[in-house]
């Protein structure tokens, strides 16, 4: 296969990360305009609901992944993704009626289960071993960017309606566009998706044995035969840990944090874009150190330094402290995830199963990410109310050096290894 060619095929399986990335995030700005508008503004299970209905989404999007892309291939499932975010995206923006909002964001969240599963395992599929780490990556750099474009689009869009009838345009309007414009990357990916082969991996196991590829490999074999409990109890970790470690907390609850941090709300919006931009620029950097670091290092790496930079976090928010250190200290945070925890624990998971299982064991892992992701997103509040935000600092901190001591002993090193 030409380079040229893998590249595109890697690109474009990517944008479903971009989509995951900015579905996932363009919520928290429309979320003070959209509640509003539903006038949802004093009921804390109707925001509740609006923002985690697509992690519901996320789980079933995950659970199903696996045996659907065993099934059909992995082509299939990326188009289907497409066809998902995009209907969820125009479905979102259009709808007045708060019911159909919410299925509309539960149909965006399968969309991103979907993704999340097929585009790493696709990629990893296509690549050869010595740049396979690299060409994964991709999809964790398309996620940041699209987690970058929703916060520079909440941004624009509320900072232009600033200027003119604040009230009136954003929670009528503003909100809707939001969604909108994730409509424009999700058609393209539709489109380039349709020119994409199939995963050879999948045509040679589809082809190889025809009366043993009868029965698809499932749960049952997945968690039964004794050859993969060792990697699945791994991957389950790497992809829990992935959540746990707590960095995604600063993008869902940016509001809290920076507000604690001593931050009004236009220097909050802007903090987000600038944590955005170190979340792009250290992703690039481990795109660059994975092939020569190696996963295992990097695991390390991220593990130890976040517990480091939470614990001096933690310590800063109990003595009040506020400011541009503050701000540095949630960059550098994001930025140590970003080049270590963010995109190796997709490539880690990608590479670890063996292929006869990859395709149940990768939505199964993912299926638990996204279950990581919706403890993490539902313990921060009352966790915050009650330990206070250097508590809960404290708290991923020991996480995360709990982390590092797993990763010491069990994480073992892909690099360079031929998918078999």
């Amino acid at each position: 296969m030409k380079k040229t060619f893998l590249y595109f095929i890697c690109t474009v399986s990517a944008m479903g990360g971009l989509l995951f990335g900015y579905d996932w995030v363009v919520i928290g700005g429309a979320k003070p305009f959209y509640e509003l508008y539903f006038d949802i503004q004093d009921e804390p299970m109707l925001q509740g609901l609006a923002m985690s209905i697509a992690l519901v989404g996320c789980l079933l999007g995950a659970m199903v992944a696996g045996a659907l892309a065993d099934r059909f291939g992995r082509k299939p499932l990326l188009l289907t993704s497409a066809v998902l975010f995009l209907t969820s995206a125009i479905g979102t923006g259009l709808f007045d009626d708060f019911v159909w909002f919410n299925v509309a964001r539960l149909w965006g969240g399968i969309g991103i289960g979907v993704a999340s599963a097929l585009s790493p395992m696709y990629i990893a599929e296509v690549s050869p071993a010595e740049i396979r780490g690299r060409l994964v990556s991709i999809n964790q750099m398309a996620i940041v960017l699209g987690i970058l474009s929703a916060q520079i689009c909440n941004w624009l869009l509320a900072d232009e309606a600033s200027d003119v009838a604040i009230e009136s345009w954003n929670v009528q309007s503003g909100w809707r566009w939001m969604f909108w414009a994730e409509a424009i990357p999700a058609g393209l990916f539709l489109v380039l998706a349709a020119f994409i082969p199939e995963s050879p991996v999948y045509l040679q196991l589809k082809n190889a044995d025809r009366t043993a590829r009868r029965k698809e490999a499932g749960l049952g074999e997945l968690f039964g035969d004794r050859r993969y409990r060792s990697v699945l109890v791994l991957g389950l970790f790497i992809a829990v840990f992935q959540q746990w470690c707590g960095t995604n907390v600063i993008f869902n609850y940016a509001e809290e944090i920076f507000k604690g941090a001593g931050y009004d709300v236009n220097g909050m919006f802007i903090n987000i874009v600038v944590t955005g931009i170190a979340n792009v620029i250290f992703t690039v950097a481990a795109m660059a150190t994975v092939e020569r670091w190696g996963r295992r290092t990097l695991m390390l790496i991220g593990s130890l330094g976040l517990g480091i930079i939470y614990l001096t976090l933690g310590t800063c928010y109990f003595a009040e402290c506020t400011g541009v250190g503050m701000v540095c200290l949630v960059v550098a945070a994001i930025s140590c995830y970003a080049m270590t925890l963010g995109p190796i624990t997709w490539v880690l998971l990608a590479e670890i199963f063996p292929n006869r299982v990859r395709g149940i064991a990768m939505a199964t892992c993912t299926f638990a990410l996204w279950v990581g992701s919706c403890t993490l997103t539902f313990c921060f509040p009352p966790m915050n109310a009650a330990l206070g935000t250097y508590g809960s600092f404290w708290i991923y901190s020991a996480i995360c050096f709990g982390g590092y001591l797993f990763f010491l002993k069990r994480c073992p090193e892909t690099k360079g290894k031929e998918l078999n």
